[in-house]
């Protein structure tokens, strides 16, 4: 028996924004219906941005669980990082916690919809 990931499905109270952050950060093609955005990324399962009413982000790390999170890797996590801000994330934890030349390095943020994310350096 195989069991594969096929999707990542993440709620957004406002798709649009969501869609268009994680487009921006990873590339790939994106299809839109009413309530669901498509990001079909080369080597990822499909991230879904789907519409949901009344989404509450979480309130990682002081408050309640964060329920889930994407770890991203880079080979350049200063220009990642400026590419996440522009694209929308903030931050979780300042930058100057981690040495970004460091294999172990990482970054805490959190997407438009307020899901959180790492970036680490490769």
């Amino acid at each position: 028996m195989n069991i594969n990931l096929s999707a990542v499905i993440i709620d957004a109270a406002e798709p649009e924004p969501e869609s268009a952050f994680w487009h921006r950060l990873l590339g790939g093609s994106i299809a839109k219906t009413a309530t669901h955005h498509f990001l079909r990324i080369d080597g990822f399962p499909v991230f879904v941005i789907q519409l949901a009413p009344g989404h509450v982000p979480p309130k990682w790390p002081e408050g309640n669980s964060q329920q889930m999170h994407v770890d991203l890797t880079t080979d350049d996590l200063a220009a990642a990082d400026r590419l996440a801000i522009e694209a929308g994330a903030r931050r979780l934890r300042p930058t100057d916690d981690v040495d970004p030349a460091s294999q172990n390095g990482g970054r805490v943020y959190a997407s438009p919809a307020g899901h959180p994310f790492c970036l680490r350096s490769t």
